[in-house]
């Protein structure tokens, strides 16, 4: 935000864009960065928007993953896996009724956020890529979304859940 400031001040070029990891299984950035991001008009593009392969599909609470993949040998980025897993089991169903693949469905709940401009993915094989290029034809239903964002959402920190503790007598119904 000061470098954004001070290019606005000194009237320089500014900052256009933010290269940073998020995810469904990796949404740390809402609690301040993307704030900013749509304060500012600042665009988001994405890495590792699989999780490092992790919401690819091929990994589930019981399924370890093929051999080969990269997720075995290099366990980045860090994700929590229980949380991650919680949101594969809900995000296979949708994809099984939509007829597309788990990473579709990750790409375009990323696609379906206002503050992502572009998501840059890594696909090891040519399937993967044919795979994730179709998921900017995938419509997500407010149904689905508010299921996706409830299993996925960030768990309060504090002072917030002070806060929201303190407030209940103050809400609004």
């Amino acid at each position: 935000m000061k470098a954004l400031s001070y290019s606005t001040y000194k009237d320089i070029s500014k900052f256009v864009s933010l290269q940073a990891y998020y995810t469904i299984a990796g949404r740390d950035l809402e609690r301040e960065l993307i704030p900013l991001l749509n304060d500012q008009k600042v665009g988001l593009m994405v890495w590792s928007p699989l999780a490092g392969g992790l919401l690819s599909g091929k990994y589930g609470r019981n399924m370890q993953g093929p051999e080969d993949s990269r997720r075995i040998n290099f366990d980045f980025p860090p994700v929590d896996k229980e949380k991650a897993f919680d949101i594969i089991d809900v995000m296979q169903p949708i994809a099984q009724q939509k007829g597309i693949s788990v990473a579709q469905l990750a790409l375009a709940w990323l696609l379906h956020q206002p503050a992502v401009t572009s998501v840059i993915i890594g696909a090891k094989k040519t399937e993967q890529l044919e795979d994730n290029l179709k998921a900017i034809d995938v419509k997500l239903t407010t149904e689905e979304l508010e299921k996706l964002n409830d299993v996925s959402k960030l768990q309060p920190e504090y002072p917030g859940w002070m806060l929201d503790r303190q407030g209940q007598d103050r809400k609004q119904e």
